[in-house]
């Protein structure tokens, strides 16, 4: 028999998106169906910017925030949030040995710098020493810290005292999945108590629309759902912070937390993509808690990026699912790569709290409404490059 003491129980969401800051927020901009889209910056590409954010309330002084990236800074407070969200600030005792893992990319280039030297190499005979003297002469020695990957969680633990293990993983999209993934294994084998996973992305990035671009992965024109955006689709960056406190049981009812929602059978796979190869591992995926599903109270929260050809992919999946409700998040925040997973969670876990899933926002007819009370999330994640995930979220 399973040890119900050992379940991954969600007891505290930080979340801000382009919808706004905290689980309120987003459920009545998700009802609504706003989206928050800047489609000048980068047109013709779009992105989700972040809504308003005081960054004071979570990040106090101000040196911090300066030596902070805005992903950074992002992420930090998303980490302060879920941390007030589940009773935790100012607990020293419990935050000393809170498990920390986070998923995260690499840090913003400096793109003054960038644009120089691409400028200056084809008027120079020796373009190697021109380098060197442009990376010595240019280049800030913070920014290089700034970028490595790991400071997030350093971070988080100077402004809000988390000290417990640190784990970053990177990997984009499958970054997210696996950080969960290894939270709830760990806590469900008894091997951690308490964890803070999370993840933050800022889409407001020249360098990463410009890679986007290269893999011509980006959506063009005029702000469309994910599944009306055709076979020339693509993905909308967003800028986002989401964290979760996951616990087991007997910690969260030991301390007396509220419980959210529980996590279990979190599944990562990073095959090579071929033809339908999404569509063949999502389905695969499914067939392990199939057993576990009531239709009759299961949604799917889809992780589709819009991106072609897995977005199709992953519709194929789901049109084979006999009805089940299906919403796409990123249709109102964009995608944002190691935080993707994260973010789609808690939105589960958001929904589950009010029993009920939010309207349709599909021209397709792929997303039908849902009537009866949700009990259980599916939440997928399908890389816009790479990348499969799912997972089993429970009303608690």
């Amino acid at each position: 028999m399973t040890d119900a003491t050992r379940d991954a129980c969600i007891t505290g969401i930080g979340i801000i998106t382009c919808l706004g800051e905290g689980p309120e927020a987003t459920w009545q901009k998700l009802n609504s169906g706003e989206i928050n889209v800047d489609d000048k910056t980068y047109a013709p590409f779009s992105i989700h910017p972040l809504g308003p954010v005081d960054f004071d309330k979570q990040i106090p002084k101000k040196g911090d925030q300066r030596q902070m990236e805005a992903w950074q800074r992002i992420g930090t407070y998303a980490a302060g949030l879920a941390i007030d969200s589940a009773g935790l600030k100012g607990n020293t005792e419990i935050l000393s040995r809170t498990d920390m893992i986070v998923a995260a990319g690499g840090g913003e280039r400096d793109t003054a710098v960038d644009t120089t030297i691409l400028s200056a190499m084809p008027a120079t005979n020796d373009p190697d020493k021109l380098l060197n003297e442009k990376l010595m002469s240019d280049l800030r020695p913070t920014l290089f810290l700034a970028q490595l990957s790991n400071l997030l969680a350093g971070n988080i633990s100077i402004v809000h005292g988390v000290t417990g293990s640190s784990r970053t993983f990177m990997g984009e999209e499958a970054a997210g999945v696996n950080a969960v993934r290894i939270a709830v294994s760990r806590i469900n084998a008894g091997q951690s108590e308490i964890a803070l996973v999370g993840g933050s992305y800022n889409a407001d990035r020249k360098e990463m629309m410009m890679l986007f671009e290269f893999a011509s992965s980006l959506l063009r024109g005029g702000h469309a759902g994910v599944w009306d955006r055709g076979e020339h689709g693509g993905l909308v960056p967003g800028s986002l912070g989401a964290f979760l406190v996951i616990e087991s049981r007997g910690h969260a009812e030991k301390r007396g937390a509220k419980i959210f929602a529980c996590i279990s059978d979190v599944m990562a796979e990073r095959p090579k993509r071929t033809a339908r190869s999404v569509t063949t591992v999502l389905q695969q995926m499914w067939q392990r808690i199939a057993n576990k599903i009531d239709k009759r109270s299961a949604a799917v929260l889809s992780g589709a990026t819009g991106a072609e050809p897995a977005t199709r992919e992953e519709r194929e999946f789901l049109k084979g699912l006999g009805g089940l409700p299906v919403r796409a998040t990123a249709t109102y925040i964009g995608q944002a790569l190691e935080a993707q997973f994260v973010v789609n969670v808690a939105i589960a876990a958001i929904a589950l709290g009010h029993g009920n899933l939010f309207p349709p926002h599909d021209k397709s007819g792929l997303e039908q409404p849902m009537s009866d009370q949700l009990k259980q999330v599916v939440v997928t994640s399908v890389g816009y490059w790479r990348g499969e995930g799912m997972a089993l979220i429970r009303a608690a």
